[in-house]
């Protein structure tokens, strides 16, 4: 084991004031390299704005102000963190949850052959015309 000790010792951090933390599982099994970098960024952002029970109700035009993200990315983001089971969103106010047992592998949707007779959703259209994203 690496014998360590703080580099500098007067700058030690503590807790001041209210606290936001992440588990240290979420580096040693895997969860960070799940995610994408705007995933990360907005994670993280939730992680600090949140109380005790994880709740936080900023609004995306602030999220997106603090981050420097367009609304696309924060939305597609936020979209992939609730599909991951990190965070929860009902509109308005956000909850960061407790970890899952694992990470959870998002897929992308198999796309359904496209026949005469079965219309083609213009998400899916626009999707494909900007290339997909997944998360």
């Amino acid at each position: 084991m690496i014998a360590k000790k703080p580099l500098l010792p007067e700058r030690i951090r503590g807790i001041e004031g209210s606290f936001a933390f992440i588990e240290h599982r979420f580096l040693r099994d895997g969860f960070v390299q799940h995610l994408s970098r705007h995933e990360l960024l907005v994670y993280f952002f939730l992680v600090l704005a949140a109380d005790r029970q994880g709740l936080s109700y900023y609004s995306y035009e602030k999220i997106c102000s603090q981050l420097k993200l367009g609304l696309d990315d924060y939305i597609h983001a936020r979209d992939c963190l609730i599909r991951r089971d990190l965070i929860a969103f009902d509109g308005r106010l956000f909850q960061v949850l407790s970890l899952p047992q694992a990470p959870v592998a998002t897929a992308k949707p198999a796309k359904a052959p496209l026949g005469p007779q079965s219309p083609e959703q213009i998400g899916t259209i626009v999707s494909r015309l900007l290339g997909d994203r997944q998360c």
